[in-house]
């Protein structure tokens, strides 16, 4: 018999499977962190409902005359108002539509209120939404402190979870977890040095939530002033300048990364950077890759494999690293082909053949 875990928090990829099988009957709520992904949702969504036209509405900047204007029409002897709802909630195209409401905990009580005939009854005045069309919301934990609160009439007309942080997923022997940071990563161009690091520092991704983290500098901390700090998505903009830190200069590219995730963050970064500068590049290793000049150190033989899955385009590519990777210790070979096949260059991997090999030779790694 399994145990169930009442009120345990769901990750991302669970909140936007949960609105894609129930958000047609159910407005979920779900409530996170700052910066881990939430808005992200919509994205997800949108690949899976093509067919859907897609409204992301910043609850915050509602009024209430944000939602529907008045116009008369002829009703036998006398006329009346009617409301003609707002082009924003694409209501007009006649298709399905994902409303995506963020930021709900934050917006002004009027506008809540008049939100909660679209969140219970997916009506807005007196017009339906198309039929199978999707409502969900998203906020800030209360114990954030920035100032989300859901109103327990509101509550009660939809489902509320809270999501967890992403964390690193990175495993010691190679291994990347299905559900994580690592794995979103590795598919969507951060910079390597960036996953390397936090393959390194995967404390990083920590939550104020777990008492552990208490005196991580890396994280949010409610109540605490910070300038910057460590999230998701703060990384995704730290990975912008770190791509562009030998035309931004040492002393600028610390400083903007400072600004992005926070000085002791920033600092340490710093020391990959080094490391990442000296490495051989990316045509040596393909022009020559039994004779390019192998990583020196744990941090360096890292960066080797992740950023060669970042450059990673053909599988004639794959077949000339592996000869360049076969020169290093079966862990960092392990860690290359774990890591491309949770990455979106899996095809391109299984198209190699010394890949295949590999992978054959030591199957028992996979399993």
């Amino acid at each position: 018999m399994s145990i169930i875990n009442f009120g345990s928090s769901i990750s991302l990829n669970q909140f936007a499977n949960a609105i894609a099988t129930s958000g047609s009957d159910v407005t979920i709520i779900g409530c996170g962190e700052p910066g881990i992904g939430k808005s992200a949702t919509l994205k997800l969504l949108e690949k899976r409902f093509p067919d859907y036209e897609v409204a992301y509405i910043d609850c915050t900047l509602l009024d209430l005359g944000d939602f529907a204007l008045p116009y008369t029409v002829d009703a036998g002897e006398i006329r009346i108002t009617e409301f003609a709802p707002n082009a924003r909630f694409k209501l007009h195209s006649g298709k399905p539509v994902i409303i995506m409401l963020d930021e709900l905990g934050k917006a002004i009580k009027s506008v809540k209120n008049v939100l909660l005939t679209l969140i219970n009854e997916h009506r807005i005045g007196d017009k339906k939404l198309p039929e199978g069309s999707i409502v969900f919301a998203t906020t800030n934990l209360s114990s954030d402190g920035v100032g989300d609160t859901l109103e327990a009439h509101m509550v009660n007309r939809a489902t509320v979870v809270d999501i967890r942080k992403p964390h690193a997923g990175f495993n010691a022997d190679g291994t990347i977890d299905d559900d994580s940071w690592g794995k979103w990563a590795l598919s969507n161009d951060i910079d390597p040095t960036v996953v390397a690091w936090v393959r390194q520092v995967p404390h990083a991704l920590g939550s104020y939530t777990d008492p552990s983290q208490r005196d991580n500098a890396y994280i949010y901390m409610p109540g605490k002033l910070q300038k910057a700090f460590v999230t998701p998505r703060s990384f995704e903009r730290a990975s912008h300048i770190a791509k562009q830190r030998a035309e931004l200069g040492e002393e600028l590219t610390i400083s903007l990364l400072s600004g992005t995730i926070g000085e002791s963050a920033a600092r340490d970064m710093q020391a990959f950077f080094t490391v990442a500068d000296k490495l051989p590049t990316w045509d040596a290793i393909i022009n020559d890759p039994k004779g390019a000049k192998l990583p020196d150190d744990v941090v360096a033989r890292c960066l080797t494999v992740f950023s060669a899955i970042t450059r990673i385009k053909e599988s004639s590519v794959v077949d000339k690293f592996l000869d360049y990777l076969g020169r290093m210790e079966k862990e960092w070979q392990a860690l290359f082909a774990r890591s491309i096949m949770k990455s979106d260059k899996q095809s391109i991997a299984i198209r190699s053949d010394k890949f295949k090999k590999w992978a054959t030779d030591n199957q028992w790694m996979f399993s």
